[in-house]
């Protein structure tokens, strides 16, 4: 069958198909697109590629180069079997195993290593060859093609009901062609969309440039998508009415015409590509172009997608030139004429050019105080002196003023409800750790305080020391007036020296010693009371 093609695999990699190797062993067949001496290897390939089942030498290569005219005739025999052995290592090509026949020796050793095309060199020296003829250009959509689509599909689904079955050969015919209308179809609409995406992209169009697309969306394009969507719920009634009969029909023209997907079964390690519309998933692709099966949209809903987007893009190079209008103009060409201009230049103009147009000047610390802790002399070099940190507003717009709306006043009323909850924990911790002090004062030494009440203890026995006074009397020292209180808490603690006591004051987190000391605790309202009694 015309259109089948096999590639051959080695049994043990077999196993391996779709793994990382062979991905990067497909994928290093691109690798002389982009080599140093790209051109010399599209020569050699491209020359490989006009001859079919080319078997050559490197003689041979060098003949048909030079015969091209082509620069790469004039590599020497050495630099050409470096340039084709690389080509082999890539996967481009293959080593022939053609029988030599040479009347000498030196004709052998020139002969001997023969090339020939890889099916994936020639499948990738095709495509690069596509790119480079027509990758920018606009594509026609061949939109009549959609006709005949629906037309090729109404005659399938009629052969399918047929009473008896249809022709095998009548249908396999019937398929073909539908397929090839399809494919290129669908290959035109890609390429057109493609290339009105890079267009639209731009957003320096002039005038004319404007004006021409435009017409070609509201004209070009809305007549494209007004034909799909005309003959896209036709298509697909047509296909729901082939699909309960498809798998008998593809297995009439199996059994008609196997072609090559015989080699497959009595060839293991042979994959055969059949032609379009022989297997069931083309049939599933052409459906879901034109028909939503999975959820995820048809091509036709993209298609409409796409087009409304085009039109958006359109809208925004309309408001562009409106803005242009109104003296916000685009820049462009200006740009283009400073670039040539820095082009030409001499690199002490390029520099005086910069400075006029940019404004780039020497770097200048202006409106920005240094850090006033900080002195820095004189001598210091601004290389290494210390960075002066300037606000974004005043880096990126020259301003200190602030743009757009004022932020609102943030609500800190959850952190004040907050804060007052943990003072009124803590106010009545002191308050209990107060009515602790007091219960415990004069039997400190039978009773163990909690760590609330011994740190108001040591706090107000802190304060008592600092606020007493030493008395030197029969040489040794008195304490007068070592009082200290909390008039919030309503708490005093008094202390005197007396020689040979010894206070023990016991908590959870420890004990305390307190040598000469006697300590008392008392309410501060009834240590006032008797200091007006003893008065």
């Amino acid at each position: 069958m015309v259109g089948d093609e096999l590639c051959e695999e080695p049994r043990d990699e077999r196993s391996d198909e779709g793994s990382d190797a062979e991905t990067w062993q497909r994928l290093s067949a691109y690798a002389y697109l982009s080599a140093p001496e790209r051109l010399e290897y599209v020569a050699v390939m491209r020359m490989f590629c006009g001859t079919l089942l080319a078997d050559l030498a490197v003689p041979d290569v060098r003949a048909k180069l030079a015969q091209a005219g082509h620069p790469a005739a004039a590599l020497d025999a050495e630099t050409l079997t470096a340039r084709l052995e690389q080509l082999v290592r890539w996967g481009n090509l293959l080593r022939s195993t053609h029988t030599v026949t040479a009347t000498s020796i030196a004709e052998y050793q020139r002969s001997r290593s023969r090339y020939q095309l890889s099916k994936l060199g020639e499948r990738v020296q095709r495509d690069a060859d596509e790119v480079l003829a027509g990758a920018d250009a606009a594509r026609e959509v061949s939109s009549e093609l959609l006709t005949l689509v629906d037309r090729g599909l109404k005659e399938i689904a009629g052969l399918a009901a047929a009473p008896g079955g249809a022709d095998p050969q009548q249908a396999l015919e019937r398929i073909s062609t539908l397929f090839a209308q399809f494919a290129e179809f669908a290959e035109s609409v890609r390429d057109f969309y493609a290339y009105l995406g890079q267009v639209l992209a731009r957003y320096d169009l002039d005038g004319a440039e404007y004006q021409g697309f435009k017409e070609l969306l509201l004209d070009y394009v809305e007549a494209i998508t007004e034909d799909v969507s005309f003959r896209a719920p036709r298509i697909a009634a047509h296909l729901r009415a082939i699909w309960p009969h498809l798998p008998t029909l593809l297995s009439c023209i199996d059994a008609h015409a196997a072609g090559l997907g015989a080699l497959s079964d009595t060839l293991p390690g042979t994959r055969v590509q059949r032609s379009r519309g022989r297997e069931l998933a083309d049939w599933e692709g052409l459906r879901d172009w034109f028909a939503d099966s999975d959820g995820h949209g048809s091509q036709v809903d993209q298609l409409r997608d796409a087009t409304l987007r085009a039109l958006q893009s359109l809208l925004a190079n309309a408001k562009r030139m409106l803005r242009s209008a109104a003296g916000e103009m685009s820049r462009r060409k200006d740009l283009l004429r400073l670039a040539a201009w820095f082009d030409a230049a001499e690199p002490e103009e390029a520099h005086d050019i910069a400075a006029a147009a940019f404004g780039l000047y020497g770097a200048r610390h202006l409106g920005v105080a240094p850090d006033p802790d900080r002195s820095v002399p004189a001598y210091v070099s601004w290389w290494t002196g210390p960075v002066v940190e300037v606000p974004v507003a005043l880096r990126e717009r020259g301003s200190r003023s602030p743009r757009g709306r004022a932020a609102a006043v943030e609500d800190h009323g959850e952190q004040k409800g907050r804060l007052v909850e943990q003072a009124r924990e803590q106010a009545a911790a002191r308050q209990a750790a107060v009515a602790e002090l007091r219960s415990a004062s004069g039997r400190f030494d039978q009773v163990k305080l909690g760590s609330a009440a011994m740190r108001l203890l040591l706090e107000l026995l802190t304060a008592a020391l600092g606020n007493a006074q030493l008395n030197k009397e029969a040489g040794d020292f008195q304490l007068d007036g070592a009082q200290a209180g909390d008039a919030d808490l309503g708490i005093r603690l008094t202390a005197w020296r007396t020689p040979g006591r010894h206070t023990l004051l016991r908590s959870v987190d420890g004990d305390l010693t307190a040598d000469d000391l006697t300590l008392t605790v008392e309410s501060a309202s009834a240590s006032a009371a008797a200091g007006r009694a003893s008065a």
